[in-house]
């Protein structure tokens, strides 16, 4: 097993390996698919952040509401 886990460290030769088959296989385009795999990482960074915020306000909400010792308040809509 040890073995096996050694095989994939990766040292300078490796890395600089894969750069090089980089350019090889995207020349002048590197920089704008670098650009664009950010562009992408940014999106999926932002999408991650506005479903966390919907999902914990609705739990701030509950917890405001059971702060002020309020009743947890029913959606009209479902009622009915």
């Amino acid at each position: 097993m040890d073995c096996f886990l050694a095989f994939w460290q990766f040292g300078p030769f490796e890395i600089a390996l894969v750069a090089i088959a980089a350019l090889i296989l995207f020349g002048k385009k590197l920089p704008e698919v670098a650009r664009s795999m950010g562009k992408g990482i940014t999106e999926f960074k932002k999408g991650i952040k506005d479903v966390e915020s919907e999902v914990e306000k609705p739990l701030e909400d509950v917890k405001a509401a059971a702060d002020a010792g309020e009743p947890e308040s029913k959606d009209e809509s479902s009622e009915g």
